[in-house]
């Protein structure tokens, strides 16, 4: 995940563009942290849905196929 310094400074950012308006610079710098910010939540998000193991009330692993096949390659290979 991105670092408490960037996180802070991406909300700096967009509260003044709500106040004042960005410089160039500035708006270049809000668009590259946003990028570092998605491909960080992408990557855990993607990190969370390949570990998980879904049970229906049953007790019957339900785990769409797909799910299990990455697990199964991402484990064994």
């Amino acid at each position: 995940m991105l670092s408490k310094e960037k996180i802070a400074r991406i909300n700096e950012l967009a509260a003044k563009k709500k106040r004042e308006g960005l410089t160039m610079d500035e708006a270049r710098e809000q668009s590259k942290l946003r990028a570092e910010y998605l491909q960080a939540f992408r990557q855990s998000m993607k990190h969370t849905i390949e570990n998980v193991t879904i049970i229906d009330p049953n007790g019957n692993d339900v785990t769409p196929e797909k799910i299990k096949r990455i697990k199964n390659k991402k484990y064994f290979h």
